[in-house]
């Protein structure tokens, strides 16, 4: 290589020997366990960073120190490494420089710890933007990859498998001129090695490429197939995991490739999902899941099932090490404090007006608590979880057609003697349930007093798993007369809701709440006693279950509504919600579910919401007010104020829409006496979509509530809510137009100078919130969003809205006039009164552009809107 001269002269620094000592004992102090010593040790680091050098004494100690141990030496890397992602862009170049030769000089260390950190080190230094900068890198590892020394070759490999998966998409362009088209033909090549580690390498390599259809790769796919299938048998469990972990990519971006061996991949991953090593069986598992969503998965599948069921049913036990990890043996933990960590960060969904639709379709599908999720605490993902998913979409893909294979296996299970196989067939029973659930049925008054019974069972992991099984069937036991399962499931719910153990606690209160959604009313008999459990538990739960239990009740306010609003009830029920409410800081997340709870309760309440109003009112204005000033602060000076965390503004606003909706007037008072109004003006022009979506559901609840204080706004508001009828933010969209609607219902005649903001892109959205597709195009009869939403109350509100203002302003709708000729005719059976308004709009309509061009403009449409506006509207 032919240096220049400043790089030769950088390239021969020496230490100074004081300094590096200095260094070193920083590096054995860092190493040191107290935090102290930690903090003094992050400061000076800090501190050096100061000196130009400082990154030379660094790479000095991991590459050239050999006297020192590994650990000091790997440490030593890795603080650089920091500094790298860090301070990069004012390294000076001789240092850069003198770094990149160090490193790929010592690429080949005898240690594979050192080996690993020089590799860390050459990707982080490749990911800021320095694969151009650094033109040799690539070339020069992969002319390494042919070394004659192990570790060199190795090593090499280890850093390019670290730069395929940071810069996958850069090494793809044409930036850097293409180097995959030497650099995947170079990796096939080593699929044959004779080390076990460098196979796995060249395969983890390839594979970064596959689910980005990478044209260098898809030119040679066929070579990487056939390689693929030579290294099936493999003996190193890391080399088969990586083979497995191509075909399920490979499924999903070249199934035409891998259909003519489809009965051999089949066949080897039933093996492997059997593999003696748990990784291997996990990533052999994640195939089935990925082949359920494939159009053919139906046909391919269906002579295997007799194998593969059996495979996923035993994988579905908790393996010793799982038990383990579980505490499988603990039974009784619920005074033992919960770590912090155990605790999922959870995200808060904001409100949307017409809530009670959600399985319409209008709201993106969020319902965690169908997951098969009964074992959190393990890393989040393993054998029994994903077994339990393809047990679960296979269901769904085969229907009633999975049972025969199923049925005998689950006699078995359920009713065996040891409780880790029994537990497992709990599980089978509770994945099949949404797919094969006609099929159950006939076997259902016969299992449900079963599992009933296994709510008592001695072992912990059993009851909780029972709890969820139960709960994926909560429908057909509702749907029956209320004596026979629902009161006796209730009964022993609630007792598990106050179990010892708190995994069962979690998994009863989680499946209580699917329970009161799928009950509702018929909950009402038993209210006083499901309050006192549900009460009982705050007196009882730490820290995590607490708020499962707050879900739990906004639920139950949900699903009884006005039931609630008893004096017997609200006693019981408001004290510990209050307490709990004056313990905990305005910064603590934990307001989140409690503030959420609470809007579900003061909805529900009504009137018997009233003393509490006034403080809960004052807070949440409170939480707005902070919210935003904080906003402004780190718009300002970011680097001095933190950005605020903008659900606690999310969640104090649907609180107030609770407060509205509940209270009705009665807010008057309180809207009066503070500041809402104005603060809503600045949420209305958040950033953050979540933001707008519940002001402008806010605004809708205030105008219904308490007009006399929204009408002086409305100038300022109505531009707003125009800017917003953007279906892009579906929900956004969603609540501005319902209180467009509200608005207009209140203003009447005033509404006139408003219209021509939002007239036409209502009529727009009314038809078309997913495609812009027009509708003459998209014939499909009732395509979209107000026709998915049934008739409702929200939905009969902003259609009058609508309504009146095209009364007020004919002119305004005639160019989308055929968008709101599909809506109407999406209602089955509006109100009267509404019914006139639209015979009113059609035939207006009608004779206004006269016989003639009613024909021309209706002939456009297509035939079941033509149908059905001539049967209801005689037009």
């Amino acid at each position: 290589m032919v240096w220049d001269r400043q790089t030769k002269m950088e390239y021969e620094w020496k230490p100074d020997e004081q300094g590096l000592q200095q260094i070193l004992q920083l590096l054995k102090e860092s190493q040191s366990p107290d935090t102290t010593i930690q903090r003094t040790v992050q400061q000076k680091l800090e501190q050096l960073n100061q000196y130009p050098d400082f990154n030379n004494y660094l790479i000095f100690v991991l590459t050239k120190l050999k006297s020192e141990d590994e650990p000091t030496r790997s440490l030593s890397g890795l603080i650089l490494k920091n500094n790298v992602k860090a301070h990069f862009q004012n390294f000076p170049n001789g240092v850069t420089d003198f770094i990149k030769s160090e490193c790929l000089n010592n690429i080949g260390d005898s240690s594979p710890l050192i080996r690993a950190t020089v590799g860390i080190l050459i990707t982080t230094i490749a990911s800021k933007g320095e694969l151009q900068n650094w033109p040799d890198l690539l070339p020069k590892l992969c002319s390494l990859l042919d070394s004659e020394d192990y570790n060199t070759c190795e090593g090499a490999f280890g850093a390019l498998q670290k730069i395929c998966e940071d810069s996958a998409e850069i090494l793809d362009s044409d930036v850097l001129d293409r180097p995959l088209n030497i650099m995947i033909p170079k990796f096939l090549q080593f699929f044959k090695h004779s080390s076990p580690k460098i196979r796995s390498h060249a395969v983890a390599c390839v594979n970064q490429f596959i689910i980005s259809r990478t044209q260098a790769l898809m030119l040679h796919i066929d070579s990487f197939i056939e390689n693929l299938f030579a290294l099936a048998g493999d003996e190193e469990a890391e080399v088969r995991k990586n083979v497995c972990r191509a075909l399920v990519m490979l499924l999903e971006v070249r199934m035409d490739r891998l259909l003519p061996h489809m009965h051999n991949i089949v066949e080897y991953m039933l093996q492997r999902t059997q593999d003696q090593d748990e990784n291997v069986a996990l990533e052999a598992c994640e195939f089935w899941l990925t082949l359920a969503e494939q159009p053919i998965c139906k046909d391919v599948l269906v002579r295997h099932l007799p194998k593969l069921i059996p495979v996923l049913v035993n994988g579905m036990k908790y393996s010793d090490i799982d038990i383990i990890l579980l505490k499988g043996d603990v039974e009784e933990d619920e005074t033992i404090p919960d770590s912090e960590q155990d605790i999922r960060p959870r995200f808060h969904r904001s409100r949307t007006v017409a809530q009670q639709h959600e399985e319409d379709g209008i709201e993106e599908e969020e319902d965690d608590d169908d997951e098969i999720d009964d074992d959190d605490t393990i890393s989040d993902w393993n054998l029994r979880k994903c077994s339990a998913a393809a047990l679960d979409v296979l269901a769904n893909v085969y229907r009633d057609e999975l049972l025969p294979h199923i049925l005998p296996l689950l006699k078995e299970l359920l009713f065996h003697h040891e409780w880790v196989v029994k537990e497992s067939g709990i599980l089978v029973l509770g994945a099949i349930a949404e797919g094969c659930m006609q099929g159950m049925i006939p076997y259902l008054p016969e299992l449900i007093p079963h599992l009933i019974q296994c709510l008592s069972d001695k072992k912990a992991l059993v009851r909780s798993i029972t709890c969820w099984t139960l709960s994926r069937y909560a429908h057909w036991v509702v749907s029956q007369p209320p004596d026979t399962y629902l009161k006796p499931l209730m009964t022993e719910l609630l007792k598990r809701i106050l179990d010892s153990n708190k995994r069962v606690q979690e998994a009863a209160c989680s499946a209580f709440a699917t329970l009161e959604e799928e009950a509702c009313t018929e909950l009402v008999p038993y209210l006083a006693y499901i309050l006192d459990t549900l009460v009982f538990a705050f007196s009882k739960y730490q820290h995590k279950n607490l708020l499962i239990l707050y879900d739990a009740i906004g639920t139950l306010a949900d699903s009884v509504g006005h039931h609630l609003n008893k004096p017997e009830y609200i006693q019981m029920l408001m004290p510990p919600l209050i307490q709990k409410w004056n313990m905990l800081k305005d910064e603590d997340k934990d307001l989140f579910p409690l503030l959420e709870c609470l809007s579900s309760v003061a909805t529900a309440l009504q009137s018997g919401f009233l003393p509490y109003c006034e403080p809960v009112y004052q807070r949440c204005v409170n939480l707005v007010q902070k919210t935003l000033a904080q906003a402004m602060l780190n718009n300002a000076q970011p680097e001095q104020y933190e950005a605020p965390d903008k659900d606690f503004m999310i969640v104090a606003l649907d609180l107030l829409s609770g407060l509205a909706e509940g209270l009705g007037g009665n807010i008057e008072q309180l809207v009066a006496r503070s500041n809402i109004l104005t603060l809503m003006y600045q949420c209305m022009q958040d950033k953050m979509p979540e933001v707008r979506q519940s002001s402008f559901a806010l605004l809708g609840d205030l105008t219904k509530a308490c007009f006399q204080h929204v009408k002086p706004c409305i100038a300022d508001f109505m531009p707003i809510l125009g800017t917003n009828l953007n279906p892009e933010f579906i929900s956004v969209c969603n609540n501005a137009t319902w209180a467009i609607g509200e608005i207009s219902i209140q203003m009447g005649i005033e509404m006139q100078p408003y219209i021509p903001m939002v007239l036409h892109q209502l009529v727009e959205i009314i038809n078309r919130p997913n495609t812009p597709k027009t509708l003459l195009e998209n014939t499909e009869p009732w395509c979209t969003s107000l026709r998915n939403i049934r008739d409702n109350e929200e939905k009969d509100s902003a259609f009058r809205g609508i309504c009146t203002m095209i009364s007020v302003n004919p002119s305004g709708v005639i160019q989308d006039f055929i968008f709101f000729c599909d809506a109407v005719a999406s209602w089955i059976n509006p109100k009267d009164d509404l019914r006139d308004m639209f015979c009113k709009i059609l035939h207006g309509f009608k004779n206004q552009v006269g016989d003639e061009n009613w024909r021309r403009f209706s002939d456009q449409f297509p035939l079941p809107l033509k149908e059905r506006l001539a049967a209801f509207y005689g037009v």
